[in-house]
């Protein structure tokens, strides 16, 4: 999950390099935290926070498979 979320933040920011997730393991849940420069936020977010909205949806999906649910929070 960690990797899957990693690689979308990358491929949209200008400054891949200071992409920084990390997870948060729980029981039947799990926490990704995101963090990304601060210029790049908004990419990240995107209009109305319908990037944001779409990894989370991607994330739930993949999280299905392994029957664990998951949440991913953006970091300022």
């Amino acid at each position: 999950m960690k990797d899957l979320i990693k690689y979308i933040a990358q491929a949209l920011v200008d400054h891949p390099d200071q992409v920084e997730v990390s997870e948060i393991e729980g029981e039947q849940t799990s926490v990704i935290e995101l963090k990304v420069a601060k210029e790049d936020l908004g990419k990240v977010i995107g209009k109305q926070g319908r990037t944001a909205r779409a990894m989370r949806t991607i994330l739930g999906a993949a999280s299905t498979k392994i029957k664990k649910r998951a949440v991913l929070e953006i970091l300022e």
